[in-house]
């Protein structure tokens, strides 16, 4: 994949992730944010390098991150091109000593996602795709693999849960679906990896019907894009970023585009939502 600025910004979330890595399982202190979110040390350093580096690459392009997101509605609503970051999604799993924390960074245009990188510093992992650019993952300094997206289960439907967000109504989808398919594989994994497991094929559907924000999901998205799978809201349409006032976003379901059983998981998702 040969497109502008992507390889800056994978080497960026490399950086960043081994700012954050020195503060991994050393009882890092942590305080609450005003929306009662944890934040760590690790967070702002993660984000200090994103902030800086990508405003390095082309200063033009305004960053929003999640460690610093007060910006008014009324300039944001001007940007035709952002950068939306999250220096570390899955602060519960770092703070939990588990590997299943990322860096995300995603570029955005008139509320599309362009291309986005996940970032999995403990493992030493990226993932990186977006819509028409392809989808891959790279280890360490190896060669990268291309990921695709499967279109049907091998065996019975794999759902990837949230471990620590849920809600009644998604607790009462997934009750549907095992009756609909019958027993349900759960696939429970932190962070933004839940996109990654299925554009790596490893998933099938993963149902949102609990709060997310913008910056936990539009990196990902690309990287399921690219990989063949879509991001789309109860009603059928894609996932988009537009400036709004809220950074909140609708709920969801991601899987692939060709799924045959696309429509019929919408309209359950619907009802119980």
């Amino acid at each position: 994949m040969n497109t502008p600025l992507l390889n800056e910004v994978i080497e960026l979330v490399r950086v960043a992730g081994a700012a954050i890595l020195p503060y991994w399982r050393q009882g890092v202190a942590v305080r609450e944010k005003q929306d009662a979110s944890p934040v760590t040390a690790a967070d702002m350093a993660a984000h200090e390098v994103l902030a800086r580096g990508l405003s390095a690459l082309d200063p033009q392009i305004p960053v929003l991150s999640e460690e610093d997101a007060e910006i008014r509605l009324g300039e944001r609503s001007g940007w035709q091109r952002w950068w939306l970051v999250d220096p570390l999604d899955g602060t519960k799993e770092f703070i939990a000593d588990s590997e299943e924390f990322t860096v995300n960074v995603a570029l955005i245009e008139q509320g599309r996602v362009i291309f986005g990188v996940v970032g999995v510093p403990a493992r030493d992992l990226c993932f990186y795709g977006g819509a028409g650019l392809g989808a891959w993952r790279s280890a360490g300094s190896g060669e990268a693999t291309r990921l695709v997206v499967r279109e049907a289960p091998p065996a019975a439907l794999t759902v990837v849960a949230s471990r620590r967000h849920s809600s009644p109504a998604q607790e009462r989808l997934l009750a549907q679906l095992a009756g609909r398919f019958g027993d349900l594989q759960l696939a429970s994994v932190g962070s933004s990896l839940k996109f990654c497991l299925l554009a790596e094929g490893a998933a099938d559907f993963y149902p949102r019907l609990a709060p997310t924000s913008q910056w936990d999901t539009a990196a990902a998205q690309g990287v399921l894009e690219g990989a063949g799978g879509v991001v789309l809201d109860l009603q059928g349409a894609p996932l988009r970023y537009e400036a709004r006032e809220s950074y909140l976003n609708p709920s969801f379901m991601a899987l692939p585009a060709a799924a045959d059983w696309r429509a019929e998981l919408l309209q359950l998702a619907r009802e119980l939502a």
